[in-house]
């Protein structure tokens, strides 16, 4: 089903969070006038800021999901998240309540969304392992707070910018596996006209937009990355730390299953981008990369003409990137709640092993003088 026959969000208010109730006064005014579109309970010193039901209209993305969980899973896609992701529905809630626990326990003082449908994203994640689910929601909150420049102010009309020159969208319907495809086109951004990092905000704003329904979850989603017109002052502006922060997100500290990556229109230079950001692959990642070059039926091998622009040889008219743009424009209230809480980890102490990548110092710069050379030499 295309996302853009759901309808849009005419107001969003907070998920549920749960948190310390002397923290809450540390929130801004902007999540202070937000929280009077809603209620506010108090209760045993946790203060809970839960959505009323919103109201839609129009075309837009799917709404996020409702206070009281249910589950919006097709009979197909209850069978493969069993399949694939040990999900069984007569446990499903026995199992986040399971991870729900565990949080209380041994984190006491993470300040997070502790509602059903927050918490099976991470369960869904990692296959309904526990550990590893908890692991993946300490690391989701840590990446925050290992990289400010990224997280600080993160919403839609800081990265306005980036939507209009066409750097990303979401394309309007999904492969016939039900994943959406996010489109990137790195060629579109102008090093002298902002910093990558507004890129990768742009790209987180965009994942955690596409996770929210139930079907994401499930099916994951796929990247198609068009290199038209990138050369060696794209390549030159992204380090090993920049791609070892990116890649450690996507694999390590975001709850979304990345399906594969199609790289198409690559130049001779990407050989040496893709040197930088290859040793932070894990192998099962590394092996999803699909180089077409300009090959378009290669490409379609992967994903179908039908789903696709006509300027990847599709049959869907010309690239547009402007309804995703609004999408996420129109959600800006929502992504101000997720993004304007006190720091999560705020008196959380984690053992050296449990760091996520990003809170480790790196040497990883030393290494770039001879990614640099190799980067020349491939251009």
């Amino acid at each position: 089903m295309p996302w853009s026959t759901f309808k849009p969000l005419r107001s969003v208010l907070p998920p549920t969070i749960l948190q310390p109730k002397e923290s809450y006064n540390r929130c801004t005014r902007n999540r202070e006038s937000l929280v009077q579109q809603g209620t506010m309970a108090e209760e045993n010193d946790l203060i809970d800021t839960g959505p009323l039901e919103a109201t839609c209209e129009g075309a837009g993305f799917p709404a996020p999901p409702p206070p009281i969980y249910t589950c919006m899973l097709t009979p197909e896609l209850v069978v493969k998240a069993r399949e694939e992701l040990q999900e069984k529905p007569e446990w499903r809630l026995r199992d986040v309540q399971a991870l729900r626990d565990m949080v209380l326990k041994e984190q006491p003082n993470l300040r997070t969304r502790l509602d059903d449908a927050f918490l099976l994203r991470f369960l869904r994640a990692r296959k309904f392992d526990y550990d590893r689910a908890l692991q993946l929601l300490l690391n989701y909150h840590m990446c925050r707070r290992a990289w400010p420049e990224v997280f600080h102010d993160l919403r839609p009309s800081t990265i306005k910018h980036v939507l209009d020159r066409g750097f990303l969208t979401v394309l309007p319907h999904t492969d016939p596996h039900g994943r959406y495809i996010l489109c990137l086109r790195p060629g579109k951004w102008k090093p002298n006209d902002y910093p990558f990092i507004d890129n990768i905000r742009a790209i987180y704003l965009t994942l955690e937009k596409l996770i929210q329904p139930e079907e994401t979850q499930v099916n994951g989603i796929v990247i198609l990355a068009d290199y038209s017109g990138v050369g060696l002052s794209h390549a030159s502006n992204i380090g090993p730390l920049l791609a070892k922060k990116v890649v450690g997100i996507l694999q390590d500290g975001f709850p979304i299953r990345i399906k594969a990556v199609n790289i198409i229109n690559e130049p001779r230079i990407f050989k040496g981008i893709f040197a930088i950001i290859k040793p932070f692959l894990k192998e099962k990642m590394a092996e999803r990369y699909i180089l077409h070059g300009s090959d378009l039926s290669s490409l379609h091998r992967n994903i179908p003409r039908s789903v696709l622009p006509e300027e990847y040889g599709g049959i869907l008219g010309h690239f547009d990137s402007s309804v995703w743009s609004r999408t996420l424009l129109d959600s800006e209230v929502e992504f101000v709640v997720e993004f304007c809480q006190p720091d999560p980890l705020e008196g959380v102490v984690f053992p050296e092993s449990m760091l996520f990548e990003g809170e480790h110092s790196s040497s990883s710069e030393d290494t770039f003088r001879g990614l640099r050379s190799q980067l020349y030499y491939c251009y």
